[in-house]
């Protein structure tokens, strides 16, 4: 079995939450409308949950 194989396959549930969690973070940080202490907020959580996922 190839890794992306057998990564597809371990694919969980909770995998995804933790995507649509950090995409979700991801789009607020988008908004024009942060203060600057709310970006920093978001950017700190979003390197959590991307420390979290693995991504960093």
């Amino acid at each position: 079995m190839e890794k992306t194989e057998q990564k597809t396959a371990n694919y969980t549930c909770n995998d995804y939450r933790a995507e649509m969690v950090l995409l979700g973070l991801q789009r607020q940080l988008a908004r024009p409308d942060l203060t600057p202490e709310e970006k920093a907020e978001l950017k700190s959580r979003i390197a959590e949950a991307e420390k979290q996922m693995g991504l960093d």
